[in-house]
């Protein structure tokens, strides 16, 4: 069953995230505390699955929970082939709504200096929230209707 592995913010803008017990969204904000968080970007939740992460493992990489800058680690979901417009429930309360699949990776990243290659581009995703709430590890997520 998809679920939540880790939950990451960061106070400045271009680091690696940090893995917390939890974290608070916000209604069309993003994650309290985190330095992405902001109203005027569709960009305001980012997500990556371990599965995407283990690949770059094999690459020889010590990387952990929010290496990539993702605010959301998931598990047993494959978010880069989701449609934009899929919302994922999430926990008890927390509702995203996908928003966008990859981004241009910056020419500084850590991550492609040390191997050439970002898994974020092709395999992270963004989301906004469509109603805010708690996250933390172990939270199941399902899927909800596209739109």
């Amino acid at each position: 069953m998809p679920s939540v592995i880790a939950v990451c913010r960061s106070e400045k803008k271009g680091t690696a995230k940090t893995p917390v017990a939890e974290i608070i969204i916000k209604k069309e904000y993003g994650v309290v505390d985190d330095a992405h968080a902001d109203t005027t970007t569709h960009r305001q939740i980012s997500l990556l699955a371990i599965e995407s992460i283990d690949k770059m493992r094999g690459k020889g990489l010590d990387l952990k929970p929010g290496d990539f800058a993702e605010n959301i680690t998931t598990k047993d979901i494959d978010l880069a082939a989701l449609p934009v417009g899929t919302r994922l429930n999430i926990g008890k309360e927390a509702v995203l709504e996908m928003t966008q699949i990859g981004k241009e990776c910056h020419a500084a990243c850590a991550i492609r200096k040390q191997v050439g290659d970002c898994i974020m581009p092709r395999e992270g995703v963004f989301a906004r929230v469509i109603r805010g709430g708690r996250i933390k590890p172990g939270d199941i997520i399902i899927m909800g209707k596209n739109g």
